[in-house]
């Protein structure tokens, strides 16, 4: 996998549907131990809710996992899991939580409620898209800094640490798809004199 979709940061979002108030609540999860720690804190936090409903989908195995505490089946957590799966996001964990406010919503109420508080919550967290970087590190002279620094971002990295002494070390990261054009540049560009030295490889946010 070079890159996958998930939520930027925590965040949560709420509405009203005929006096029910649902807030629907998002994170980043890695692991299933993460996303069920989520869903008790917000349990824990809303515990005088009528429903607590979540879904999670993680990339650790293909995992995906539903609730819908107590709303009838096939109403609140398969809308909400739907709503990741549509946005294809994993990675994340929501918790739709409802006070119900006297008025039954029907089968078909339930679950476009169910959906909006995923969805809401989706759009508060903020989708992004995480890449397979290389963290790269070039060594040059001060001549060929200027064109270093101006190479990096041009052919899709970051610079993200520059160190001064001898010699120019600068330290950027960069999607691993592109790293072959970007040193093909830099040899052509410092006329055969540099090359960059893969430290290490990560899943990275880019925009």
């Amino acid at each position: 996998m070079d890159g996958y979709r998930t939520i930027r940061t925590a965040a949560s979002a709420e509405f009203v549907e005929k006096k029910s108030r649902f807030i629907g609540h998002i994170c980043p999860v890695t692991t299933q131990e993460e996303a069920n720690e989520f869903i008790r804190q917000k349990k824990s936090e809303y515990w005088d809710a009528t429903h607590n409903v979540y879904a999670y989908v993680l990339r650790e195995g293909q995992t995906r996992r539903y609730s819908d505490d107590g709303e009838p089946q096939g109403t609140a957590g398969i809308p909400t899991l739907d709503v990741l799966l549509k946005e294809n996001l994993t990675d994340c964990v929501v918790v739709v939580t409802r006070y119900f406010g006297g008025t039954l919503l029907g089968t078909g109420g339930l679950v476009r409620a169910y959906s909006h508080g995923s969805k809401i919550a989706v759009d508060a967290g903020g989708i992004v898209t995480m890449a397979l970087c290389a963290q790269l590190e070039i060594v040059c002279d001060y001549t060929f800094y200027g064109r270093l620094a101006a190479l990096i971002p041009e052919m899709g990295g970051v610079v993200e640490d520059t160190q001064f002494a001898d010699a120019v070390t600068v330290c950027c990261k960069m999607p691993t798809s592109l790293v072959d054009a970007f040193d093909a540049k830099l040899f052509d560009q410092s006329l055969g004199k540099y090359r960059s030295r893969k430290i290490s490889e990560s899943f990275s946010a880019i925009d």
